[in-house]
């Protein structure tokens, strides 16, 4: 049985929403055991108020630092300090640095250099200097944007099968609904449209994903360069792709696992041998 890994999870705050505190230790945990929990930021402030019943709940340190300097984020640079000398006294196999800042790029790089598996974590938002510098990061807005839609999912199924159960009152009911809204939209004058488009174009978040045209070209290449008559073995193909592409996870595209996600190319085709998947250019 192989040694579990020793991972640091070391959390900036000021550039990541609490809402994503569950996905990041479930996502951390993955990769190994999280001995070092530490979340940096001035906790005097208010904004930070909302962050203590859960650092609580998953046992994670604050690291108080004050903002010495008026628009300057100092939990960075007390992140970095504490990051050097975890590295230094040998304490863990691995970092998972959760921000969406890109002065952590330098750090990223040096702590691979030590020959430390590095984890990043950030909203899609996060320039791809520091996704590049690390061994494979997670872009949480994503993930829990498609984690919710499971639940609704989930929430759906559960109403269909009570209003089944209750006959055909909530039914007639539903419909009645979907006639008011549709009624509603028609009232909405074209330039209200317009104005409406706009603002969601507006909200729409910055994304620094791979291309999906960039991945399928990256997969032809792998594959060629394997030399295989029967392809590529699937699960080798993915440790390529997210080494190549440490941003690279099949949620970020809507695909729960690999080989769904494969599928989409019609460049590609899936084969069965034995009990493995094998993945070949048609």
């Amino acid at each position: 049985m192989s040694e579990v890994k020793r991972f640091a999870v070391l959390i900036d705050i000021e550039n990541v929403s609490q809402k994503y505190v569950g996905l990041i230790m479930d996502e951390a945990s993955n990769y190994g055991d999280l001995t070092i929990k530490r979340a940096y930021g001035d906790w005097t402030q208010p904004a930070s108020a909302s962050w203590r019943k859960l650092l609580l709940e998953n046992s994670i340190i604050p690291m108080q630092q004050f903002n010495n300097t008026f628009g300057k984020n100092s939990s960075d640079s007390a992140l970095i300090i504490d990051a050097m000398k975890i590295l230094y006294n040998n304490n863990v196999d691995g970092f998972c640095l959760v921000s969406s800042d890109s002065d952590f790029t330098r750090l990223a790089a040096a702590l691979k250099e030590e020959g430390k598996t590095v984890v990043g974590m950030g909203e899609s938002k996060t320039p791809s200097a520091l996704i590049k510098a690390c061994d494979s990061f997670k872009m949480l807005d994503v993930l829990y944007r498609e984690q919710n839609q499971e639940k609704e999912k989930e929430i759906s199924k559960t109403q269909e099968k009570d209003s089944a159960k209750t006959g055909k009152g909530k039914t007639t009911k539903r419909v009645s609904t979907r006639t008011t809204v549709r009624k509603n939209a028609q009232k909405v004058p074209e330039s209200g449209k317009a104005e409406a488009a706009a603002e969601k174009d507006v909200e729409k978040p910055q994304s620094n994903l791979t291309k999906l045209s960039t991945i399928e070209k990256a997969i032809r290449q792998i594959i060629t360069a394997n030399d295989d008559e029967n392809g590529m073995n699937i699960s080798s193909l993915g440790n390529s792709l997210q080494r190549r592409y440490p941003d690279f996870d099949t949620r970020n595209y809507g695909s729960p696992k690999l080989s769904k996600f494969l599928v989409q190319f019609n460049s590609l085709e899936l084969t069965k041998i034995g009990n493995s998947t094998y993945v070949n250019i048609k």
